[in-house]
């Protein structure tokens, strides 16, 4: 019978799991506060959308701030909208920066910007 080794045993080391364990610990922190700003972005797409069926950009800012008041968009307001005529199309563009704290000094900086179809 052959004895193995010290040597020759292979695996993980506890180290190396708390390692891992510790950075997918830290991902999922993050993704779960990066989560919800995507998700209002999503809204906010499908407001722009809605409100670039308007005819004006007086009226598209208000139907973008009733589909805000309905929908709970805390990060953008019809008054920071960019409305403009392509032909006879009225586009609606957006964009703005949310932060998210992660600890200390630290922040992660999220851009997000979009336009209507």
């Amino acid at each position: 019978m052959k004895l193995q080794s010290k040597f020759n045993q292979r695996g993980v080391s506890l180290i190396g799991i708390l390692f891992v364990g510790g950075v997918l610990v830290v991902a999922g922190v993050v993704g779960a506060q990066a989560l919800p700003t995507f998700l209002e972005y999503q809204i906010i797409l499908k407001a722009t959308n809605k409100a670039a069926l308007a005819g004006s950009a007086a009226e598209a800012r208000a139907n973008f701030d009733k589909a805000a008041q309905i929908d709970d968009i805390k990060s953008i307001r019809g008054k920071d909208l960019d409305v403009t005529k392509e032909g006879d199309k009225t586009v609606v563009k957006f964009a703005y920066n949310k932060e998210i704290h992660l600890a200390g000094p630290a922040y992660l900086l999220l851009k997000y910007a979009g336009s209507s179809k």
